[in-house]
């Protein structure tokens, strides 16, 4: 039986948006709405910094399986939104019949802003980066949102 990358964690007493889900309403003293001013602010150099920071602390047992993925950070996502954290596009390891035969690789992508939005603090925004690869990576090996909030991942 092989040994899951993704340990079962005791579930964050804090929110923690599901990073291809909509974030959760803001309680009080939480990160201002769309359209107003981000909580923390770190350019887009020092944000992807982190972000690969965060990447290289993963286990190696989740990332050596990574195979033509790639890794992007954007501002926002197309809509717009800052209630998107992440997003896994690609075809899970699970719902592959054959591949690596010319296909485009899969993407995973962090958008800066809500994760800035969604963060009171830089501890809690290397947590939720954190938190949102190892969601994102999670959906590449197949596993759904279901099973990410059971291990505590989402």
């Amino acid at each position: 039986m092989a040994v899951s990358p993704f340990p079962e964690t005791e579930p964050d007493p804090a929110p923690t948006a599901g990073p291809d889900t909509a974030a959760p309403a803001a309680p009080e003293g939480q990160p201002p709405a769309d359209g107003e001013a981000l909580s923390l602010q770190m350019t887009a150099e020092e944000f992807e910094a982190l972000v690969v920071d965060e990447l290289d602390a993963l286990p190696d047992d989740m990332v050596d399986g990574l195979e033509n993925v790639h890794f992007r950070v954007e501002d926002r996502p197309e809509d717009g939104t800052l209630s998107l954290l992440g997003l896994y596009e690609g075809v899970a390891l699970t719902d592959r019949d054959q591949y690596g035969f010319g296909e485009l690789p899969d993407t995973i992508t962090l958008y800066r802003e809500p994760l800035l939005d969604y963060c009171a603090s830089i501890e809690e925004l290397h947590d939720q980066v954190h938190v949102t690869l190892v969601h994102e990576i999670a959906h590449y090996y197949g596993i759904d949102d279901e099973e990410l909030h059971r291990l505590g991942w989402a």
